[in-house]
């Protein structure tokens, strides 16, 4: 097992948008009165109880959680899902306050959520800078080779008609360039501040709240955005409907599927993860979208699927 070590911390903002929800799944099962060195799971760690796992609101993610989940049980943890929790500044507060131990994150985004000046880009280098970057309360574990990172895409006739592969080529359009995407990525350094920083372009901005999903397609389709942010791991990406822009100033940073956990849970969960993660690719994982996506299927489904296909059920 892998556990990559944290040494310094920064604290994060956003606590107080937990609410009294999450908080209550920080509460144990465990007898308040037994010995602090019982251990109420059959797999090992917190003796407080089950392990609390979050996701973001976002499909693939939660699929991810469910896999960690499903396999945790299967090692003999009790675990409590805490899913569909928001976006990143909300989830790793509920991290940071310890009403979530464990989510699926991705390796830049969560590096540049608390050091947005890093130079880090490569898988590599990003899981190098991790662990200094977060707080001491926390541990990630070895990244899968799974990536789900933003995309900028737009129509394949856009593409055509301007001759436009590359964020690059922006800089020469002369019409307007409306992007679309989460209220967050306004102000991410991989969102109109990157876009202006690295390639030279100003674009507008429209909110739109289903990270990538249909209405962020059918938004670039109609024309009401010039481009749309996208995760590379969504199957429809595969249809020939749009073009992924090229990044050539690794503006957007490597996305490898990491867990974050509870620093002191991380030994107990790593050979679990570790072994979930080392299976975990990004074609695997564009399949598993497609079950979500094309076959209608719920996350914990898809999940004990893959996990009996790949022996680990």
């Amino acid at each position: 097992m892998s556990i990559r070590t944290v040494r310094t911390g920064r604290l994060a903002t956003g606590a107080f948008a937990v609410g009294a929800v999450l908080a209550l799944a920080a509460c144990g099962s465990g007898d308040p009165l037994a010995p602090e060195d019982s251990d109420s799971q059959t797999g090992g760690g917190s003796a407080s109880g089950p392990i609390v796992i979050g996701s973001q609101a976002y499909y693939s993610n939660e699929i991810i959680a469910e896999i960690y989940a499903q396999a945790l049980e299967a090692d003999g943890f009790e675990v409590e899902r805490q899913f569909q929790i928001g976006q990143r500044d909300v989830y790793m507060a509920a991290m940071e306050d310890g009403s979530v131990q464990l989510i699926p994150e991705y390796s830049g985004n969560l590096l540049q959520f608390y050091d947005a000046e890093t130079q880090a880009r490569s898988t590599e280098d990003v899981a190098a800078a991790l662990p200094d970057a977060l707080p001491d309360s926390l541990a990630v574990l070895d990244p899968a080779d799974a990536q789900d990172a933003d995309s900028y895409n737009v129509t394949a006739a856009f593409s055509e008609e301007n001759g436009i592969t590359s964020l690059a080529d922006l800089a020469g359009y002369e019409g307007t360039v409306t992007v679309g995407g989460n209220a967050e990525l306004e102000s991410r350094p991989y969102g109109p501040p990157g876009l202006s920083e690295f390639y030279g372009v100003e674009v507008e901005f429209l909110a739109i709240g289903d990270s990538g999903g249909p209405l962020t397609k059918d938004a670039i389709r109609d024309g009401t955005i010039t481009m749309g942010d996208i995760y590379t791991a969504d199957p429809d990406l595969a249809t020939g409907d749009f073009v992924t822009l090229e990044d050539p100033e690794s503006m957007i940073l490597a996305q490898n599927v990491t867990p974050v956990v509870a620093a002191d849970l991380a030994e107990d969960v790593a050979p679990t993860l570790d072994a979930v993660n080392a299976l975990l690719t990004t074609e695997e994982l564009i399949s598993l979208n497609a079950s979500s996506v094309n076959d209608e299927q719920d996350s914990a489904t898809i999940a004990t699927a893959w996990l009996t296909d790949n022996g680990l059920l």
